[in-house]
């Protein structure tokens, strides 16, 4: 049932997320019936959001520790040490249910949520990426949600002066209804300055600084981020019927659940919350989002182990007439809650004047572990609410679904049906013109260039971006140092539709892979879960195959998972979401002048594929463009080869003898190889001539995605070493051939499937022979096409 198909007089409870089942699990945690304003509470922190309750016995069996971890899972974001007294904060987060309703607002909160999780930890936030995912690029609804989203993360970030350095952009039927809006956010901090989210020290006063607060936002986290709806439903409709408005429950104007934000008071936030803990006037911090006050509070006092009574009286508002249920709920944004001895308290004040932020004391820390609501003042206020603070978060309802497998059913054209698809400047003809099937990939949604998005956003404010969107994995250095952070995101979703494990298991080697061909090592693993209904068993059993394939790809690479989010019920009247295990990964180079990139570099040099194709096209690029076998399959994973490659190519870069480096995925080996033809001579681009040793059929050997393989470029004298160095890890190595010239120039030779054994050396399949131009105009022209943004 959707939350507008809920009947206006079904109990309160029910109106408010609860089931009758945690109805009885509230009475028995309070002893007593629970009355409205506590029922508020418990919607908010026993929302899927909040409380994880379907997804918690699942994440812990995640790998989440590691001997440079610092902060995990349960912080606010996770912290890794990076050596020389510094660390590195990041998490990613969805906020997709809010960006379906209203995707300026949604996406532009999204990103301001995200940035408090850094800042709160003490670090100082230095990039964004996004990660977003949406329906058919020819629909209406889609063109409006994509350039709301965009317009939102662009406007948010520009102003609030943290550069948007990458991402992904991805289309397919599935998010039709329920697009995808994930943010990762990345911050540096002196460990010493390590701030949590918890309330010591009974007598401490409980301190809330910022914005001021105001209905917007209500039920984001109980409803919008924990509840299936409609397309065009607006979020008002989450309570039916209106008696008065002072009723929880009750809503006495149409006002929609999204956030609003204010990049510009987010800003003074970041200033006065990082002075405040570098000058160690606050004993603990939090960022108050999804449930509000009553989030930041319960959350604080639980993992100290202590209480709270909060004045209501005291919040500053923006609104009159609020309930006590509202102020308590709200996820107005860009607010603080500050833990303050009270000999500091005048200074806190000084520091908020100082930044223009409005601060007020709203109550004082407890020893009884109870989170008290008064109006009134706190001595004598009117009670209100009174919970213990473990009910509302540690002590949270968990439930443990039901998982089965779905019936499998395969979506992909039969290959006599197929249309091959178009390229920049006409059909491919079939496959034997596999120059005609690579252009028309890289014109395709999800492979054609970013650049229309991404020239949307201040990628260089900070100057601190070395790598920016559009090639590869993002590069950040870190000032007064020879250090650099490498940042990636990924997510396999057409693999995952097949098979849950792999899917997920994928995008790990992927993101990784990224950050490793660069020559960093990758230092851990943030993960944003999107998924179905929890309460279905097929979508439960995707998540927790999903989950499996994380933890098991994050344990062979020796990765820790440091935190993360789950969004659930991403589904519409059209269906369910793909499984989307988003990954971000975060990785460390020593020393930035080493940097390998993507694109080839001096006419010369010599081009090696190092790994190997295996069978298995479907979930690629090209059987969605082509149709696939009903029979086929996706291709496999190796774990342990996958991180042998990725040893080899960071101790390659160590050794000096990578001129580029790129890896194999969306699109196969052509792709990766017109890539880095495009991206080389240092974004000029360049041609190459190269001959692939083919024992598969041509399409799987050119445009199938199998993992764990790599293309490299280096000077001729280090080509035998680079060979040497792959044979030591383990590892197949070919070499193709050489860069120069001004085409792309990619024959098969060898046994492929349509070629016979005493044929080998020559040639199965029509060389692909293009100009590099006739690449790069299909690569910069599909997106803007797909979107309507330029005539084709």
């Amino acid at each position: 049932m959707t939350v507008a198909e809920r009947p206006a007089r079904e109990p309160l409870h029910r109106r408010l997320g609860l089931t009758n089942p945690e109805l009885e699990g509230i009475r028995e945690r309070l002893g007593r019936e629970p009355n409205d304003v506590e029922l508020a509470m418990f919607s908010v922190m026993w929302s899927e959001h909040c409380s994880y309750k379907s997804s918690r016995p699942l994440l812990a069996t995640l790998p989440t520790g590691g001997a440079d971890v610092v902060a995990g899972p349960g912080e606010n974001a996770g912290v890794v040490s990076i050596g020389g007294g510094l660390a590195v904060a990041f998490k990613i987060e969805s906020h997709n249910h809010p960006s379906a309703v209203e995707p300026y607002q949604g996406a532009a909160t999204g990103v301001g949520g995200i940035l408090r999780d850094i800042f709160t930890m003490g670090a100082r936030p230095i990039a964004v990426l996004d990660a977003l995912r949406f329906g058919d690029p020819g629909s209406g609804r889609t063109r409006r949600l994509v350039d709301g989203v965009i317009r939102g993360v662009g406007g948010y970030g520009n102003c609030v002066g943290v550069p948007t350095v990458g991402g992904e952009l991805v289309f397919d039927p599935s998010y039709a209804g329920n697009p995808l809006v994930n943010v990762m956010a990345i911050g540096l901090l002196e460990e010493r300055l390590l701030t949590r989210a918890a309330a010591p020290g009974p007598g401490n006063l409980v301190v809330l600084f910022g914005s001021t607060t105001g209905r917007d936002g209500i039920g984001g986290a109980s409803v919008l981020a924990s509840a299936t709806f409609t397309d065009e439903e607006s979020s008002d409709r989450w309570l039916a019927g209106a008696p008065p408005p002072s009723s929880v429950g009750e809503r006495g104007s149409k006002r929609p659940s999204v956030q609003v934000g204010d990049p510009f008071a987010e800003k003074l936030l970041i200033e006065a919350s990082l002075e405040l803990i570098e000058r160690g006037l606050v004993e603990g911090l939090q960022d108050l989002g999804a449930g509000g006050i009553t989030c930041a509070t319960s959350e604080t006092a639980d993992r100290a182990g202590t209480g709270m009574r909060i004045d209501l009286d005291a919040v500053p508002r923006r609104e009159a007439g609020m309930a006590a249920w509202e102020v308590l709920i709200s996820e107005s944004q860009e607010r603080m809650l500050a833990v303050v001895r009270p000999d500091r308290e005048a200074d806190v004040r000084e520091v908020c004047d100082r930044w223009g932020t409005p601060c007020a004391v709203i109550g004082v820390v407890t020893d009884d572990g109870d989170i008290t609501i008064l109006e009134g003042g706190l001595e004598a206020g009117r009670g209100v609410a009174r919970v213990p603070a473990r009910a509302l978060t540690s002590d949270a309802v968990v439930h443990r679904r039901l998982a089965a497998p779905p019936a499998r059913r395969r979506r992909a054209p039969a290959p006599s049906s197929a249309t091959p698809g178009r390229a920049a400047d006409g059909p491919a003809r079939s496959f034997t013109d596999a120059g005609a099937v690579l252009l028309a990939l890289l014109g395709s949604p999800n492979i054609a260039s970013r650049r229309a998005v991404w020239e949307q956003y201040d990628w260089h404010v900070g100057t601190n971006t070395v790598t920016g969107p559009g090639t590869g994995a993002a590069v950040l250095r870190i000032k007064g140092t020879t250090k650099a952070l490498v940042a990636s995101t990924d997510a396999n979703h057409a693999v995952g539709l097949l098979d849950p494990w792999l899917g997920a298991a994928m995008s790990v080697a992927e993101a990784t892979r990224n950050v490793s061909i660069t020559g960093a090592r990758p230092l851990g693993v943030t993960n944003c879960l999107n998924f179905g209904d929890p309460t279905r068993p097929e979508a439960f059993w995707q998540l927790g195959e999903a989950v499996r394939g994380l933890g098991d790809a994050c344990r062979a690479l020796s990765l820790p998972v440091t935190g993360g989010n789950v969004s659930l019920y991403n589904e519409s009247p059209a269906g369910t979401i793909a499984p989307t295990p988003q990954i971000g990964v975060v990785g460390l180079l020593d020393d930035v002048t080493t940097l390998v990139r993507p694109g080839f570099g001096a006419p010369g040099d010599v081009v090696l594929l190092v790994g190997e194709a295996g069978p298995g096209l479907a979930g690629s690029e090209y059987a969605a463009l082509a149709g696939g076998a009903a029979e086929d399959g996706p291709p496999a994973l190796d774990l342990s080869r996958e991180r042998a490659v990725q040893a080899f190519a960071r101790e390659a870069t160590a050794r000096g003898l990578l001129a580029s480096g790129q890896d194999v995925s969306g699109g196969g080996l052509a792709v990766a190889l017109a890539e880095a033809s495009m991206w080389g001579a240092g974004g000029g681009g360049t041609g190459a001539r190269l001959r692939v040793p083919s024992a598969l059929s041509p399409a799987v050997e050119l445009f199938g995605e199998s993992p764990s393989r790599i293309v490299v470029s280096t000077r001729p004298r280090h080509a035998p070493a680079l060979v040497l160095l792959a044979r030591q890890h383990g590892l197949p190595v070919h070499e193709l051939g050489t860069v120069g010239g001004d085409r792309l120039v990619v024959e098969l030779v060898g046994a492929g499937a349509t070629g016979a054994a005493e044929e080998r050396g020559s040639r199965v399949a029509d060389a692909i022979d293009l100009p590099v131009d006739d690449l790069c105009h299909a690569w910069e022209h599909g997106l803007r096409r797909a979107l309507g943004w330029e005539e084709h």
